[in-house]
Order: structure tokens, then sequence, then C-alpha cells
């Protein structure tokens, strides 16, 4: 278990906004997207803010260990230098602005990631798991990912991860009782192997031994951490919800845009729904708590209303939802295209992500200063929302 002491501070406040006692960052699953987290990190560290707690699934996990396990002035240094290994095998070439071009490229990228790897990650196995012994590592999968073992090593000071300020949380799915779980650093020691479990997307990547056990990527059940974040906070909250997978979209016209949809659905929805449905029950809990003040004081002390009114009783959230939007020319082989380019574009487009919210994030600080809930997407994009529900 972590040796981990309850992080207790006052309200404080960011540039753009007040912040509650704690800030939570969730970060998806998405591959190659990743970059885009990254982008959002540094620009919720150009804003001011400071995150107490980081949940992450797949690349969402690796970006995760690396905000906890860094100082705050060396995060957005180490997550720069994380990357460009990762995008090394296929800079930034030259190409004619056309969004037809672009495609091809960015189809042949991903074409050259599955037939070489991808640097500090993983490589394809020499024999086809096809013809490997059965029971043995390589049976279990097309890549071997040992080399993430050293890249998370060099990128993370796991000491700080487990003792310092900044909770972490991943999710993985054990391979033989289908069970999902998070490891947490508010109760487990972890190191590079439960950042690799999370990320581990069979048949692709080979399931990682912990204690006994195989786990794999924890987005086989739920791409987004969300719902373990809210099930376990314990005081006002803040979150930054990181998609990298929208789940509104235009109908699909080709091949393509079929597959990209397939996993923008399967990999999205899960976090609409948390979110849908926490907000609905924080209005239930609402109205509780409006008919519990309505009743005579002789009842005050009946058993049941004090189990109602210990059940009713929450703490304000307010989630700020950053969601990739993919460009025209990406399809479904959007998450493990690794290439320079493509990243750097998936970068910038986190960063202005979070530019733009601090730009519009007034609603956001008067539901922090009010004790309000609510869901924000606050992006110019004729698709976003804005949920609300009152703390009383």
């Amino acid at each position: 278990m972590a040796d981990r002491e309850p992080h207790q501070r006052p309200k404080r406040h960011a540039k753009a906004l007040p912040l509650p006692e704690t800030v939570a960052l969730v970060l998806q699953g998405g591959g190659a997207l990743g970059s885009y987290q990254a982008g959002v990190i540094e620009g919720l560290a150009d804003s001011g803010i400071e995150i107490d707690w980081v949940a992450g699934i797949s690349i969402g996990a690796a970006n995760a260990a690396i905000v906890a396990g860094n100082p705050p002035g060396k995060r957005v240094e180490q997550l720069r230098a994380f990357w460009a290994l990762l995008t090394s095998g296929l800079p930034s070439f030259p190409i004619f602005p056309n969004d037809h071009i672009r495609e091809a490229l960015h189809e042949w990228s991903a074409g050259f990631v599955l037939a070489t790897g991808v640097p500090g990650f993983f490589a394809p196995r020499a024999v086809s798991p096809v013809f490997a012994a059965a029971g043995t590592a390589e049976a279990l999968s097309f890549y071997d990912s040992g080399a993430l073992r050293d890249t998370l090593d060099a990128f993370v000071d796991w000491d700080l991860l487990n003792h310092g300020p900044v909770r972490l949380s991943v999710g993985a799915v054990d391979v033989e009782s289908g069970n999902f779980r998070f490891f947490d650093t508010a109760t487990d020691t972890i190191d590079a192997r439960h950042i690799m479990a999370s990320g581990a997307l069979p048949p692709g990547l080979p399931p990682v031994e912990i204690d006994g056990r195989l786990w794999w990527d924890g987005g086989i059940v739920s791409n987004t951490p969300l719902s373990y974040v809210l099930d376990n906070q314990t005081s006002d909250l803040l979150a930054f919800q990181v998609d990298l997978f929208s789940s509104i979209a235009e109908r699909p016209r080709t091949i393509m845009d079929v597959m990209a949809r397939q996993k923008e659905i399967q990999f999205s929805s899960r976090t609409r729904q948390v979110s849908d449905q926490y907000l609905r029950i924080r209005k239930d809990r609402e109205l509780a708590r409006k008919v519990l003040a309505k009743l005579p004081t002789d009842l005050a002390s009946d058993p049941d209303v004090l189990a109602l009114a210990a059940r009713s009783q929450e703490d304000a959230v307010n989630l700020v939802q950053l969601i990739y939007r993919a460009n025209a020319w990406e399809g479904g082989s959007r998450d493990f295209e690794f290439s320079a380019r493509t990243m750097e574009e998936h970068w910038r487009a986190g960063l202005a992500a979070v530019q733009e919210t601090m730009a519009n994030a007034r609603l956001v600080a008067e539901n922090i200063e009010t004790g309000k809930s609510a869901a924000f997407d606050l992006t110019a994009h004729p698709q976003h929302s804005l949920k609300t529900t009152e703390k009383s």
C-alpha cells in the first residue's frame, strides 16, 4: 500500500477559475490520439491549474503517470520528450494541403506502424503468435511491448508518483475473471507494470502479469475513468474530462468513415452515459433533500429519514469536457498513426481547447463559487452542451 497522507488545502485560484478542494484530470484511452491530452496538460499548466488527482485508461494511463511522476515544472517537458520518442519513426514529411492526399499519407503512416511498431512502445514479434507454443507470452499477441517498460522508467519518478501530492488511478481488466479494477496510489504501490497493463490492448499487445494475474487494457470494459473518480469523490470536485473520441459525428460515407465511426461510438459512449447518469442521480438527490426539508420536526430522528438524509448528501462536482474532434482526413486508423506531424497537430488542438475553455469559463467559476454542479463543453462547437443541477 502506498504511503499517502490526505491532501487537504484551502481554496485556491487559477488564472481563470477558483479551484475547489480537488481538481481531477480524467484521461481516456486512444493510442496515438493521446498527444491531444498532452496539449491539454500543457494548457492547464499555462492556466495555473494545479492537478490533485489524475486517472487514466490505456494511453491516458501513460500520460497520467508522467503527470503524477514528475514535479509540475517538469511535466510538459517530459511529456514532450515521451511523445517525441513515440513519433520518431515517422517524421513530418512535406505534404500538399489537400484532405485526400493527407488521408492517403495518414493511412500509409498507420500501415508503417503496423509493419514496424512504435519506438519506445512496441515492436512486431519475429514469429507470428499463430506459430508460437500455446501458453507462452509469444502466443498471446502480435507485438512485444517490453520497450514500454524502459520508456516509462525513463520518464516517471515512481517514488514521487507513489508518495507525492498527486493521486494516480489507472484501470485494467483481469483476463481470467473479466473483472475491471483500478490500481490507485491511495491504496496500491504502482510501477510500470500497472501502466502497461492499462494499455495492453489485445490482440496487438500482450497481457501484463501483476501478482500472478494477467491484465489487459481497461478500455475493453470502459474507456473512461470518470465513473471511478465520481464514485470516490470525497470533496467538492472540478474534473477536466479529456476524451479522445467524440460521441457525435456526421453520417459515414465511405468504409474508412465506417471504421472511424465504429471506434468513436465504442470508445465514447461510456463517457456520455456516465456523465448523463451522474447528473440525473444528482437531481434525484436534490429532490430528496427538498422533500426532507419539508418534513415536520418530529420525523427528523426517524431511522428511515436519517438514512435517506445521509444518502442524499453530496459534494459539488463540475465536469469540464475537452473532446478531440477528428479532422476530415482521419479515418479508422487514427489511434495508431504515430507520425510526428499528426502528433504536433493533436497537441496543438489540446492546447487550443484549454485556451478556448478558459476564455469561456465564467459559468464554471460561478458554479464553483455557489456550490452548483454541471457538465460543460465550452469550446465553440455546434454540438456543445451545458447541463446544470443545483446543490442546496
